[in-house]
């Protein structure tokens, strides 16, 4: 019973990674879509063309969903004795993974409306928004960096069988 409450617990670490991520994920394209389309509204307003160059800053929080996922995956493989560190870890960089997506989505914000009106500085805009997105790389390499420290599951079996045969 311990070692599936502890397996239970470590899922739950993994899952919240990939789960506070795409809570931020969701917000920051919430946000920014909404600056897309308000944007693309002053363009029709202006008889301007729509610049499709708004749907790249409406989509940039999405990427952090995808470094959930990853770190999701490095999480659930770990010892289910080590469930304590895999669940901080999944909480923690969870959420500065989705605090990056958040902030990140406000950024784009911003550039929807200043490139819409001023239809330049796309490239300012985004390495500005690509300063944000590094956050959450590096957030999640540094959480690689500490599960490499942790023990997988296979190697606990390994450990347990070579003991076993002596």
């Amino acid at each position: 019973m311990l070692e599936s409450t502890q397996q239970a617990l470590t899922l739950a670490g993994s899952f919240c990674a990939m789960g506070f991520a795409a809570i931020g994920s969701a917000y920051g394209c919430g946000v920014a879509g909404a600056a897309a389309v308000g944007g693309w509204k002053k363009c029709y307003v202006q008889g301007k063309p729509a610049p499709f160059q708004l749907s790249a800053f409406a989509g940039a929080p999405m990427t952090q969903t995808i470094y959930g996922m990853l770190l999701m995956n490095q999480i659930m493989n770990k010892a289910p004795e080590m469930w304590a560190v895999c669940l901080i870890i999944g909480i923690v960089c969870g959420c500065a993974i989705a605090a990056s997506a958040v902030f990140q989505g406000r950024a784009a914000a911003a550039a929807c409306d200043s490139f819409s009106e001023t239809g330049q500085g796309f490239a300012n805009d985004l390495m500005a928004i690509g300063i944000i997105e590094a956050v959450a790389i590096f957030a999640m390499l540094f959480a690689f960096m500490l599960l490499g420290k942790v023990p997988a599951a296979e190697a606990k079996a390994a450990a347990e069988a070579a003991t076993a045969l002596l």
